[in-house]
């Protein structure tokens, strides 16, 4: 296995500059994943890591190796695609061999290893058949075998799930974090998809233009987002933004007046008269009379504009003062129509404030 180092790397084509600065150590055995809108420059690192785009400055090590001019094909990788890449003729067996075939790895050796990866990915059923009679998640499992046979130092994923429905989604997530756990290989995911890298990432690279914004746990980035833009990018619903000024340790407005906990409460003097953005999640608010969240004084009056029940919860949008919506997950059985005048609780300590101007986390100045 082996750890995976970019330092100080940049990719431009042209005069535009797709990945800049990008520094990260990704550990031996971790699952690295990289979260991000498109066009953020994910899946070009991903192909400068595989080989398949140069590096235009700085410095890539994979295990003790410096591989900025080292061919793909020997830097001891294997990478899954979003659109499975079988070979069409080939049937299953054929198709996850192959690059061991091309090797001249001993007929022995290969066939133990296909049968080994058939056997972990359960497609031990499906060797003898070609890929237009498998299904999307069947096809999915292949593309992964010929990846397992490789046991390369690294694996590299490109949005290997977006092209199945969600409920497969669901089980090949399962599938590759219970494959992760029981190989061992250093993994780098890409996806845009945040509650993907929120279930399967040890670590999330969260990019934005080219350029890392935070690099943490899953539950870090939640809770402890370092700007507006990864605190609004992390979390389904999203982050709830509203505009208020910071006074005496409050965050005001029109239709709030807001107090924060202890730690935020104090930031916020120092940002007194400021413009700033109050953050808060779907979850954290509750409709007042039906929440455990008891802060009366914490109320948001909203008008709710569309209700969406879900069974165990109801989400619910509010206009707050016409030009600015919330978002609240409220209790299933809450009376909501549309039109009602509510007030939401928010509550303290989840309350995130962010500078107008530089969109920085104030609670981590």
């Amino acid at each position: 296995m082996a750890e995976v180092v970019l330092d100080k790397v940049y990719k431009r084509f042209g005069s535009v500059t797709a990945v800049q600065d990008f520094n990260l150590e990704i550990k031996d055995e971790e699952f690295m994943v990289f979260v991000g809108p498109s066009g953020c420059g994910k899946t070009t690192t991903l192909r400068m890591i595989a080989g398949l785009e140069e590096i235009s400055d700085g410095t890539l090590r994979i295990g003790e190796r410096v591989v900025n001019d080292v061919p793909p094909k020997d830097r001891d990788i294997a990478m899954v695609f979003q659109n499975y890449a079988l070979y069409p003729h080939m049937n299953v067996y054929q198709n996850m061999s192959f690059g061991l075939r091309l090797r001249k790895t001993p007929k022995a050796e290969v066939d133990q290893r296909v049968k080994e990866a058939a056997q972990i990915l359960q497609i031990e059923h499906l060797l003898e058949r070609r890929p237009r009679e498998l299904s999307g998640g069947q096809r999915q499992r292949v593309a992964l075998g010929r990846a397992i046979v490789r046991e390369p130092k690294v694996f590299l994923m490109d949005e290997p799930l977006s092209n199945l429905d969600a409920k497969l989604r669901v089980e090949m997530r399962a599938s590759i974090s219970k494959l992760h756990r029981r190989l061992g290989v250093t993994t780098v995911y890409v996806t845009h998809d945040q509650v993907e890298a929120m279930t399967m990432g040890s670590r999330i690279v969260v990019m934005k233009d080219g350029l890392i914004q935070q690099v943490d746990s899953p539950i870090n980035l939640y809770d402890k987002p370092v700007n507006k833009f990864v605190a609004g990018f992390m979390g389904s619903p999203a982050m709830n933004f509203l505009t208020g000024t910071a006074q005496d340790g409050y965050i005001k407005s029109t239709h709030f007046d807001v107090k924060p906990d202890a730690e935020l409460t104090q930031k916020l003097t120092k940002h007194n008269g400021k413009k700033v953005f109050m953050g808060i999640r779907p979850e954290n608010l509750g409709l007042k009379g039906h929440t455990e969240i008891v802060e009366a004084d914490n109320a948001i009056k909203a008008t709710i504009e569309v209700v969406e029940p879900l069974g165990a919860e109801t989400i619910i949008i509010a206009s707050v003062g016409g030009d600015e919506n919330v978002v609240a997950k409220v209790d299933a059985h809450a009376p909501v129509r549309v039109g009602d005048q509510v007030e939401l609780l928010a509550d303290p300590a989840r309350i995130q404030a962010f500078g107008m101007e530089d969109e920085r986390n104030i609670r981590f100045e």
